[in-house]
């Protein structure tokens, strides 16, 4: 132990002494720090690459299935366009049936009412016809009881 410590104090001591070997040492450190930056920057560069390469293709794929879409989905807009337009004439036959059938039962409701009172007054007419001739028979009964002739057939 005593002879590794005094060759490495011998090795330090040549080390500081020598200004060569100092240069040669900080030549080798950055030679060693810019290969493992190399290796580092080449494990990053194959992952991008990897990346480029996988990402690439399914970005293709996406773009292509996109387009097809645009096909699709044009036609869908127009379907849902002639669909809306099939609906809208409907709704406006529809509101111009609901007119028509509002307008034909104001008319059938003015009809019915001018009938009710048609009716109304007819059984107004009727009713006082009906009583002034129970009122007259019963007037004829009372008064002209004796003014006709008796027979026995007629008493029967």
């Amino acid at each position: 132990t005593v002879l590794a410590a005094r060759l490495q104090q011998t090795e330090v001591a040549a080390n500081a002494a020598n200004p060569i070997r100092k240069v040669v040492n900080l030549l080798q450190d950055m030679q060693a720090k810019v290969t493992a930056e190399g290796k580092k920057e080449e494990d990053l560069y194959e992952k991008f690459m990897c990346y480029c390469k996988n990402s690439g293709g399914d970005l293709a794929a996406s773009i292509e299935a996109a387009e097809v879409s645009v096909g699709t989905l044009g036609s869908d807009i127009k379907k849902g366009e002639e669909q809306k337009a099939q609906v809208d004439a409907a709704l406006k036959q529809a509101q111009e049936d609901r007119d028509a059938a509002k307008k034909t039962m104001a008319e059938a409701t003015a009809i019915r009412e001018k009938e009710a009172a048609a009716y109304a007054a007819d059984k107004a007419e009727y009713g006082a016809n009906i009583d002034a001739i129970t009122k007259a028979v019963a007037a004829l009964e009372k008064g002209m009881a004796g003014s006709f002739l008796q027979t026995r057939p007629a008493r029967a």
